[in-house]
């Protein structure tokens, strides 16, 4: 901060004003006088309690400004053993040999995430020196390395391809990161190949995967999700986008130490999938099937099952859906649309052929009821990945999607599609069709096409009424209809030819030329 700057402030602020002013100067003074410590030829001991105590005060984005600079962060580079390539040799220097130097390679790495984390400038610096091709180094040659070393070297990996396009862009490309972290997981996770994208399934008897190579794995997740974010087969290749594949498949089996990390080992999982070719999502199902395990078609379904039984748990949560429950539901959704069998797998555990038509699709407890449910939420993308997957359920077909959910539930994405007047979607299925219950086809001539279900009879209100009084609620019914349009508080709409919606005087407009032509000689 300049310090005549800082003069003028405080002579022209207010008391809150300058506090915070004060507080800012000492803390940047601080950040400095630790840096040129730092800088010095000290002992590992002093040299963590320093970078300790910047920690603490890299939490602050208002003090960064010493330590985000290129000199601030070649010094924590250095001290966390890092050497990025403009700056001669090799990318990482030697290893830690003791404890308390470790400690200083650790305190580094975390002022480091913290600092990248919060500055911008320090993003810039860190692409400059290329941070990341130290840290790919330090992955390479840190196979067996100490836990905390590697799980911050990763985090730092993660949040520099979050944060840097071009750094992200350098990974894939020229340090070939998807396949190292690919590895590092294989490491991490004790993957044992069994066939050319099988991995061994875990022994139902073994301990979960310890905590700490959970947490590593997590962060190699992050990372590599960030890499696979844009369209990578061409750089990276079929073979290893489907070996991935494959060791997402063995994440899903696997047990970790609590259920919530299990789940969140999952939700990485489930996030990494998606950023794949869905034509990878076969080795998902092309693995042998096991006594006890689920089996359609030959397919080994298991993680198919573990997906629906995650997606289930994220609906019953009741909260955070966009983040939570979108990014399985796209992924059930696309894995259906391409793939038959995992389409027919769903279907009939989310869509069973109907018995009960006296409910209302969205009332109940079935999957089936919870899915309909949200085809109505205030969420936009919520209520659109519901439906868009229950459709491809249904073969995209207007008729059995409704059958399922009724017409009220449905209308949203009729409209979005184009389909208010039926019809299918655009993507060709299989000509396999599902028959339906006995009790269905009997209800079937009862059953409100609006809400989906047999309603009970109600009264007839206008049957008791003589003409002249059905005549004038009629007309009654058609002016505050006419008063409402001509207030703009409603807008009657209709439908065109091609299943949009449309201003009522524009639908019948388009009908009128065809009406027309039918009554013509």
């Amino acid at each position: 901060m300049d310090l005549n700057s800082i003069l003028s402030q405080l002579e022209n602020g207010n008391e809150e004003e300058i506090e915070t002013l004060l507080h800012q100067y000492n803390g940047e003074r601080l950040c400095q006088g630790l840096l040129s410590v730092l800088g010095r030829q000290i002992g590992p001991r002093c040299q963590s309690t320093c970078l300790e105590t910047l920690r603490i005060l890299s939490r602050d984005k208002r003090v960064l400004g010493p330590v985000g600079t290129r000199e601030g962060m070649l010094v924590l580079a250095g001290l966390a053993r890092l050497r990025g390539a403009e700056e001669g040799g090799d990318s990482l220097q030697k290893e830690a040999q003791t404890e308390e130097e470790e400690r200083v390679v650790v305190e580094a790495l975390k002022c480091l995430c913290n600092v990248v984390y919060n500055s911008a400038a320090a993003q810039q610096v860190g692409a400059d020196v290329q941070l990341a091709r130290g840290l790919c180094a330090r992955l390479h040659a840190a196979r067996a390395g100490r836990h905390e070393v590697g799980l911050f070297s990763l985090r730092l990996l993660f949040l520099l391809s979050a944060l840097r396009p071009d750094v992200r862009g350098g990974l894939r490309r020229e340090l070939r990161a998807v396949g190292l972290l690919t590895e590092v997981l294989e490491h991490t996770l004790d993957v044992r190949w069994v066939g050319p994208y099988e991995a061994a399934p875990p022994d139902p008897q073994a301990q979960p995967i310890p905590t700490e190579d959970n947490e590593r794995a997590m962060e190699a997740l992050k990372a590599l999700f960030n890499l696979t974010l844009s369209d990578s087969s061409d750089e990276d290749g079929d073979h290893q986008l489907r070996l991935i594949t494959a060791i997402m498949r063995h994440v899903l089996m696997l047990k970790t130490q609590t259920e919530d990390k299990t789940e969140e080992a999952h939700s990485h999982a489930i996030n990494l999938l998606s950023n794949l070719p869905v034509s990878c999502l076969d080795v998902l199902i092309n693995v042998p099937v096991q006594g006890g395990q689920e089996e359609y078609h030959g397919k080994n379904m298991e993680a198919v099952q573990v997906l629906l039984d995650f997606m289930e748990k994220r609906i019953d949560k009741g909260a955070n859906f966009k983040e939570g429950l979108t990014p399985v539901l796209s992924l059930l959704t696309e894995g259906s649309r391409h793939h038959r069998e995992i389409r027919r797998y769903i279907k009939k555990q989310v869509l069973p052929p109907l018995k009960e038509v006296k409910v209302r699709p969205e009332i109940g407890s079935t999957v089936r009821n919870k899915l309909v449910r949200l085809m109505t939420h205030v969420d936009m993308g919520v209520k659109q990945s519901a439906a868009e997957f229950l459709f491809v359920l249904c073969k995209e077909s207007v008729d059995n999607l409704l059958k399922y959910t009724g017409y009220g539930n449905a209308a949203g994405l009729l409209v979005a599609r184009g389909l208010l007047a039926g019809g299918r979607g655009e993507t060709q299925y299989s000509e396999d069709e599902d028959s339906d219950t006995e009790e269905y086809k009997s209800a079937k001539p009862y059953i409100n096409p609006i809400t989906g279900h047999v309603e009970e009879p109600m009264p007839n209100p206008i049957e008791e009424m003589t003409e002249e009084q059905k005549e004038y609620e009629a007309q009654k019914l058609v002016n505050m209809f006419d008063k409402l349009s001509r207030q703009e508080l409603i807008r009657p709409m209709g439908v065109r030819k091609d299943g949009t919606l449309a201003p009522l005087e524009e639908a019948l407009h388009q009908a009128a030329p065809d009406s027309c032509s039918s009554d013509s000689d």
